[in-house]
């Protein structure tokens, strides 16, 4: 099945459930625009996408196990389409509450949270760490994006991987800071109460100005493009960099966190 055939059921699917391309974008919580580039071939479906409109349309998991075919019965996890969102980016805003962004992470310091309880096999680690590794030439690249980062201040104090390892990490961290496309600012204890407390997320900017974020929980995540979700967060960014320290105040901390010179 190619994907002109994919979109042939998904509008079938769409006209038997009597759903505009807008009706069922307001149901996904996916923008309009983006819904009317998938049924007209501007923009790949994605599984993520295919698993909403069967829910919102009804249809079984049909759109799912349609797009399933089509990928060779090896659909990619959420998290695997980011990358290339973020390669295509002009600009990245990344909120974490808990842990150093991915993008900053050390190996060990990665490998540290991927080895944590057990879930995952040896080899299922390593396949982890190796993408989270590569995503990361994003910053050395000739033309990178212009990345800001807001991390909560307990990130910096849970350690991850013992005391050597987060030492090397806040290392890590101050060569980040020292690039001219990143920015870097930590979001203190004693603000207390914040906006973002149910968890982290990432504004993508794209090309042409279209905006899409990367959300997280416990389960699995989500990639969104939907207006109004895109509103709440680009809000929620505002007000967390205007309660984080600024960029010098924040090295300064990391600075008396590390140990080693």
């Amino acid at each position: 099945m190619n994907v002109e055939m994919w979109v042939r059921a998904l509008k079938a699917a769409r006209a038997g459930a009597e759903v505009s391309q807008e009706g069922l974008a307001a149901l996904i919580k996916w923008s309009p625009s983006t819904v009317a580039a998938i049924e007209t071939g501007r923009r790949r479906p994605t599984m993520e996408f295919a698993v909403a409109a069967d829910q919102a349309l009804g249809t079984g998991g049909l759109l799912a196990g349609l797009l399933r075919e089509h990928e060779g019965n090896s659909s990619p996890s959420w998290f695997e389409l980011w990358p290339g969102h973020e390669e295509r980016s002009v600009r990245l805003r990344h909120f974490e509450p808990c842990l150093i962004p991915g993008l900053l992470q050390t190996e060990e310091y990665a490998r540290a949270i991927f080895s944590a309880g057990g879930l995952y096999r040896t080899d299922r680690v390593e396949e982890l760490l190796r993408l989270r590794m590569s995503r990361q030439r994003l910053l050395s690249r000739t033309e990178p994006p212009e990345c800001v980062f807001v991390i909560d201040e307990s990130a910096l104090r849970r350690s991850i991987g013992g005391p050597a390892a987060m030492d090397r990490q806040f290392g890590r961290l101050l060569e980040a800071a020292e690039l001219p496309h990143v920015r870097l600012h930590v979001l203190p204890l004693d603000v207390g109460a914040h906006v973002s407390l149910g968890g982290g997320f990432v504004i993508a900017e794209l090309p042409g100005n279209d905006h899409l974020l990367c959300l997280d929980n416990a389960a699995r995540g989500q990639i969104a493009d939907y207006p109004e979700w895109i509103g709440l967060v680009q809000r929620k960014w505002e007000h967390l960099l205007g309660e984080a320290l600024s960029q010098r105040a924040s090295l300064d901390l990391i600075n008396k966190l590390k140990v080693t010179p």
